[in-house]
């Protein structure tokens, strides 16, 4: 006996199915970045002028600021980067261009990237590269040009890159998800769509094939028991159609019991599907449980063949089924018209006084006749004509493909 397989987790890892791969808390993330702003917003930019002794006392005012700042870089990303923007800026009009400012708006302008819209983000992130390279030209003594100058608008620029790209990501691994999960739930759907059919299947085949047997066993059951002493040799005749019946029985549970196996066992064998070619085994098999079948045929049977072949036969069984169960003489007229696109079947037979005014025959058969031919592209009139219960079906047939 083979072990249950167990899920293989995608390749990749948690990421890898829209997870987020672990990391640090975002309270630990938001004390690192506040601490780098604030150690590196107390030291000067190398290689510049010292500040004036007039303005020392705003260096850690605006290192406070921008660090600050950095905690509302998820919610108000946009008010954050604005916030690190006027400090930076404060820093270099104030003469004391302090690295931490610099470093407080690349960061609030990543998380401003990553948390609005591309175009949103791409523009603002642009007018803050540029803002922030005109202040930058003031860091210098003379009009020259130094590329370190411009090295917190480049980080700006690269920063707001990185946003887009990470948001990118995430919005790529959210689309992936939820592709899969609708996938998954049109699976689970579908499944359970196929077992639902499935069933129905069943159900229509246990009705028509076994059910109508049984009929036959109770209708002969009920005779030989009124003939066993009156008639013995009808009440025999009466017990070899039982007999009959039951291998039949037998050999249609078989037939279902082997067909619900087919999907497990490879090896099975196909379930037989009856078709209008066996409409004389069906004919001799009622009027052996004595119904009288006046049998009709116009055209050429062998061109009915595949769905409407198997529908046709089903309806037949069906109307010879209820006509021997209800009917008020024993018998039934059945007319089959083959035509050049479609098949005719109309079975009529008295009605029982009991079953006047009503529908005689079990409503399930006449749903699952209804449900058949109209799976197969046909329609089915039932009811009372007269005296006479009169089911007429219509079936298109498939035009045969010449050689």
């Amino acid at each position: 006996m083979n072990a249950p397989v167990q899920p293989v987790p995608p390749p990749g890892g948690p990421s890898a199915r829209g997870e987020s791969p672990r990391r640090l808390p975002d309270w630990a993330l938001d004390l690192v970045a506040m601490a780098v702003v604030l150690l590196t917003g107390l030291f000067p930019v190398p290689r510049l002028p010292f500040p004036e002794p007039s303005v020392l006392v705003w260096i850690p005012v605006t290192a406070v600021v921008a660090a600050l700042a950095l905690l509302l870089r998820r919610r108000l990303p946009v008010t954050a980067l604005a916030i690190t923007l006027l400090a930076y800026g404060a820093t270099v009009l104030l003469h004391m261009p302090m690295l931490g400012p610099g470093i407080a708006a690349i960061i609030a302008a990543y998380a401003m990237a990553g948390r609005v819209p591309r175009g949103a983000a791409l523009v603002g992130g642009g007018l803050a590269a540029v803002v922030v390279a005109l202040l930058s030209l003031r860091t210098v003594p003379e009009l020259t040009v130094d590329p370190r100058v411009f090295q917190v608008a480049a980080a700006l620029a690269v920063a707001v890159a990185l946003g887009d790209s990470a948001r990118s990501r995430r919005e790529y691994l959210a689309a992936v998800t939820e592709r899969a999960e609708r996938a998954e739930r049109g699976r689970e759907v579908e499944a359970r769509r196929r077992v639902a059919e499935e069933r129905l299947r069943i159900a229509r085949d246990l009705h028509d094939t076994v059910a109508h047997r049984i009929s036959v066993i109770s209708l002969n059951a009920g005779v030989a028991s009124q003939a066993l002493e009156s008639r013995p040799e009808k009440a025999r005749e009466a017990l070899g159609t039982i007999r009959s019946a039951s291998r039949g029985v037998l050999s249609e549970i078989s037939d279902l019991l082997t067909h619900l196996r087919s999907e497990e066992d490879p090896d099975a064998r196909t379930r037989p599907q009856w078709g209008m070619g066996d409409l004389p085994e069906l004919v001799a098999r009622m009027e052996a449980a004595g119904l009288a079948v006046d049998l009709r045929v116009d055209g050429d049977l062998e061109r009915v063949d595949g769905t409407a072949g198997q529908v046709g036969y089903r309806v037949v069984q069906e109307g010879l089924t209820n006509a021997h169960k209800h009917g008020r003489r024993r018998g039934a007229r059945v007319r089959i018209a083959v035509g050049a696109a479609a098949l005719r079947i109309e079975i009529l037979n008295q009605v029982a006084p009991a079953s006047e005014g009503d529908v005689p025959g079990d409503q399930l058969g006449l749903l699952g006749i209804r449900e058949r031919v109209a799976s197969a592209g046909g329609t089915v009139e039932a009811g009372l004509d007269g005296i006479d219960f009169r089911l007429l079906v219509e079936l298109p047939i498939a035009e045969r493909r010449r050689g």
